[in-house]
C-alpha cells in the first residue's frame, strides 16, 4: 500500500481533495464578495453580507496555502514551472488578495458613505479576479503550457502572460467567476433575510442560467475540438522521477476518447452539471441547505472532470510534449512523500475537525437587526 508508485496516486488523491475543499469554501467567499455592491443597497445591508463570511474568510484562504505547500513539496517540477512562468498571473491574484483583509478590517473605521463605497469595490475586486485568473489556469492547464525541459531537468518557459488569455481561457475565467458567484448567492440566501435574500435569490437564478450554458460551452469546445497528448512510452511508475523518460505525441485520441476507455470517469461531468442543474432549480425555492450541498457537489463534479481528463498529466507541455509532467515522473522521492503522508493523516482531521466546530458555531441568519445592536464587534 506504501510503496512507491502507490503513494504518488495518494498524493495525486489527497492533492485533489484540498483543491476541491478550496473552491468549495473560498468560492462561496468569493461569491459574497463580488454579489457585495450589487445585492446590498445600504450600509446597513451591506454590512450584513460581510458579516456572513466575517468569521470564517480567513480561515477558508488557509485551503490556497495548503495547496501551493503541498504542491511545493510533493510535485517541486510542478510547482517551479507553474511560479516562474506564470509569475506575473500569480502575483495579480495575490495583489488582489491583499484587499480582502484590508477590506474587512479597514471600512468600518470611518462613518463616511465614500470610504465604505471604496472599500466595498475593493472587496468586490478581490473577490472577482482570483477566480477568473484560476480559471485561466485551468483553460491553460487544458490547453497546454509553453514550457520544455533541458538536460539538466531545469524548466524555461516560453510563453508570455498575454498569451494565457486565449479565447478558451478567457471562457473557462468567466466560468469559474460565475460557479463561484452563484455559489456564492446561494450561500446569502441561505444565511440572510428579507430584501438581502430576495436579491441573491434573483441573483442565483440568472447566474444559474449562465453558468450552465458557459459549462456546455467549455465541456463541447474540449470534447469536440481539442487535441490531447498521449503517452505512448511510460517509465516504470515506481522509478525516480524523470520526466524525460517517456515519450510523448502532441495529438493522441483526443479528450472525448479519453472518457471513453475509462467510462468510469464520465461520472465527473455528470455530477457537476447535474448539481448545478439542480442547485439552480432549488434555489427557486426554500430549499436552501440542499440546493447549497448540489451547488458543492456540481464544484466537486468540475474539478473531478478536471483531474479525470488529464491524468495522468499534472502538466502538459504545449511546445515540447515530451517535457509534460505527470503524477509518476515529478513527483518528490519515496520517504518524502511517506513523511508527509503521515503528517497529513495525523494533522488535516483536526484541521477538518475545528472547521466543522467553526461553521457550527457560527451558523445562522444574519439580520439587519443583529448589525444594529452591536457596531463595535461587526464588520
Amino acid at each position: 500500500m506504501f510503496d512507491y508508485e502507490s503513494m504518488r496516486l495518494i498524493w495525486w488523491v489527497f492533492i485533489g481533495v484540498v483543491a476541491i475543499a478550496f473552491a468549495l469554501t473560498e468560492g462561496f467567499d468569493f461569491g459574497v464578495s463580488t454579489l457585495l455592491p450589487f445585492v446590498g443597497k445600504t450600509d446597513v445591508e451591506r454590512r450584513v453580507i460581510i458579516n456572513t463570511v466575517g468569521a470564517t474568510w480567513e480561515g477558508n484562504q488557509v485551503w490556497l496555502i495548503l495547496l501551493g505547500g503541498a504542491i511545493f513539496a510533493i510535485w517541486p517540477p510542478v510547482y517551479a514551472t507553474l511560479f516562474s512562468g506564470l509569475y506575473v498571473a500569480m502575483l495579480l491574484v495575490l495583489f488582489a488578495l491583499f484587499f480582502r483583509p484590508a477590506g474587512f478590517d479597514y471600512r468600518g473605521k470611518i462613518d463616511n458613505p465614500d470610504w465604505r463605497n471604496a472599500w466595498d469595490w475593493a472587496l468586490f475586486l478581490g473577490g472577482t479576479l482570483p477566480p477568473i485568473l484560476f480559471g485561466v489556469l485551468m483553460g491553460n492547464l487544458l490547453l497546454g503550457l509553453p514550457f520544455h525541459l533541458d538536460q539538466d531537468l531545469r524548466s524555461f518557459y516560453d510563453g508570455t502572460f498575454w498569451a494565457l488569455l486565449s479565447p478558451f481561457a478567457l471562457l473557462c475565467g468567466v466560468v469559474s467567476l460565475l460557479g463561484a458567484t452563484f455559489h456564492g448567492a446561494l450561500f446569502l440566501k441561505w444565511r440572510t433575510e428579507g430584501q438581502i435574500r430576495d436579491r441573491a435569490t434573483q441573483a442565483a437564478n440568472l447566474l444559474g442560467i449562465l453558468l450552465l450554458a458557459g459549462l456546455l460551452l467549455v465541456m463541447l469546445w474540449v470534447f469536440m475540438g481539442m487535441e490531447r497528448p498521449e503517452i505512448t512510452q511510460m517509465a516504470a511508475t515506481d522509478a525516480p522521477s524523470n520526466p524525460l523518460h517517456k515519450t510523448v505525441i502532441a495529438a493522441g485520441s483526443g479528450w472525448l476518447q479519453h472518457f471513453m476507455d475509462h467510462s468510469w470517469m464520465w461520472l465527473a461531468p455528470i455530477t457537476g452539471l447535474a448539481g448545478f442543474t439542480l442547485a439552480w432549480l432549488l434555489g427557486k425555492g426554500e430549499h436552501v441547505a440542499t440546493a447549497f450541498l448540489a451547488s458543492s457537489l456540481g464544484i466537486a463534479g468540475m474539478l473531478l472532470t478536471l483531474g479525470f481528463g488529464l491524468f495522468p498529466f499534472l502538466l502538459i507541455s504545449s511546445v515540447d510534449p515530451g517535457s509534460s509532467l505527470t503524477l509518476w515522473d515529478a513527483s518528490s522521492s519515496h520517504g518524502t512523500l511517506l513523511l508527509t503522508f503521515w503528517i497529513t493523516v495525523v494533522f488535516l482531521p483536526i484541521v477538518l475537525l475545528y472547521t466543522r466546530w467553526v461553521y457550527k458555531i457560527i451558523w445562522g441568519s444574519i439580520t439587519e437587526g443583529d448589525i444594529l445592536k452591536d457596531t463595535h464587534t461587526l464588520y
